[in-house]
């Protein structure tokens, strides 16, 4: 007879954190096969962040000479600074998992699991059944079908991160976000990065104006391969091989590492969940309504299983409605992903928020866009910088931001004043002229480009 939960959760990355003082009376089911606490904590977002750190003083160094400072780098002690980063993450993810098992109302099950039936799991060797399940097993890696890809040692996300050394050279098949940043960590590292690439740049997801930016960027940086198919991967001694098709024809790519930075699928598949009648979407993700409830009663998604953006605070949102949802059905909150922001802490940095000008114009929105340098501001002019820039998007009519696209140093903190200012709902014009920004720090871009929005609205009619 399968034991039977009021709760089962599928993921201890953001499901991790449903469990309140509310659900202390709850027969709890909690099953995770890896380490506790999700990929952004152990394979993802947290440890890149804590290379990128260190990664990012190397890059400043490298640049000051242009301001008058000459600097150099004696040497990058690797493995120091991959101990401290897991370090600190490891106990974490270990405290995490002794905690839970030291309540008397959770049962851990450290295992994988399949849906067999109606709202009955395989766990390893047992079968358990719920009332209620929240699905939050988060996504993998994605192996492209390229051959030989899998004999060759090829490193995802999820390795590459504790390898024991800074290879000499480094190849990564991708231009993402994992891409962008793990590329600007190697290299400053001290690897000679080469990026493949099937599309003219990196981070084709950003506005194009974004992606423009940075691929120009990197071009400078990397041994950037565009317009790329990769066809084969092969070992030879020590070196990995990589062929791909170019414009200008075949090309044989050596290194010493191979990092694949293809995307990442969500595990809803992997759990059988259409076996208990919850549907995917044609690429695989948990399909929910906006109450995070799935097409059966008692079932809820939550997290890169559902969310094409996978972001964690996105997921962190969505746990806290599910929370809520579990504990007071009655009153059902609902979720917005309409303005979610997100970071690529590579170098240049990037935030976004909001719609691309293509999809604005997809989606027929009157809109106008104006873009401000950095260089233009008195802050930018210290930095000589050459490369940040602002770029909004406001719709004619409502004189609201619809999209904001920051590239540049601390992109991620600018963002913030204008994803703000969206979810207020707040007129461009008031955010431009009823705010204070401090002279002369680097806030009067968004400033600056808050201004010559609001004119590009009165110019627009």
């Amino acid at each position: 007879m399968p034991r039977h939960f009021d709760l089962c959760i599928i993921g201890t990355g953001s499901g991790n954190s449903i469990l309140g003082p509310e659900f202390n009376d709850w027969d709890v089911a909690m099953v995770e096969r890896g380490a506790f606490g999700g990929t952004c904590l152990n394979r993802g977002c947290i440890p890149s962040k804590m290379l990128i750190y260190p990664a990012d003083l190397v890059e400043l160094i490298r640049h000051t000479d242009r301001l008058g400072v000459k600097a150099s780098v004696d040497s990058v002690r690797w493995t120091e600074i991959r101990d401290r980063t897991f370090g600190r993450i490891d106990p974490i993810a270990a405290g995490g998992r002794t905690y839970r098992l030291g309540l008397p109302n959770v049962t851990v099950f450290e295992h994988d699991a399949r849906f067999v039936g109606h709202k009955e799991l395989q766990v390893g060797d047992e079968t358990i059944t719920a009332d209620r399940f929240v699905l939050a097993a988060g996504a993998r890696s994605h192996m492209p079908p390229i051959a030989g890809i899998d004999e060759v040692g090829a490193h995802t996300s999820d390795t590459i991160m504790r390898i024991d050394r800074v290879p000499d050279r480094l190849t990564i098949l991708g231009s993402g976000f994992i891409a962008a940043e793990l590329g600007h960590v190697f290299e400053s590292f001290g690897a000679a990065v080469t990026i493949v690439t099937r599309g003219p740049g990196v981070l084709r997801q950003e506005d194009p104006a974004v992606s423009e930016r940075v691929t120009q960027a990197f071009s400078h940086r990397f041994d950037l391969v565009t317009h790329a198919t990769p066809t084969s991967a092969r070992r030879e001694g020590h070196e990995i091989v990589i062929e791909v098709d170019t414009p200008t024809g075949p090309r044989s790519i050596r290194s010493d590492e191979l990092l694949v930075a293809t995307g990442r699928i969500p595990n809803g598949g992997q759990l059988g969940v259409e076996r208990t009648g919850v549907e995917l979407d044609a690429e695989g993700y948990v399909r929910t309504d906006d109450t995070l409830q799935t097409a059966v009663e008692g079932i809820w998604a939550l997290g890169d299983i559902r969310n094409p953006l996978q972001l964690k605070h996105a997921a962190n949102h969505e746990a806290k409605v599910v929370a809520h949802n579990l504990s007071h059905p009655e009153s059902p909150r609902r979720v917005s992903e309409a303005r979610i922001p997100h970071a690529v802490f590579t170098s240049p940095q990037v935030g976004a928020v909001g719609l691309t000008e293509p999809q604005a114009r997809h989606h027929g929105r009157p809109y106008v866009a104006v873009c401000k340098d950095y260089g233009a501001t008195a802050y930018g002019w210290a930095m000589e910088d050459e490369v940040g820039f602002v770029k909004l998007l406001a719709d004619t009519e409502t004189r609201r931001l619809i999209g904001a696209h920051i590239v540049g140093a601390q992109a991620s903190l600018l963002l913030q004043p204008l994803v703000q200012a969206m979810a207020f709902d707040e007129p461009v014009d008031r955010v431009a002229h009823e705010v204070f920004y401090p002279h002369p720090a680097l806030t009067e871009v968004i400033e600056n480009a808050l201004i010559e929005c609001a004119a590009a609205l009165d110019a627009a009619g």
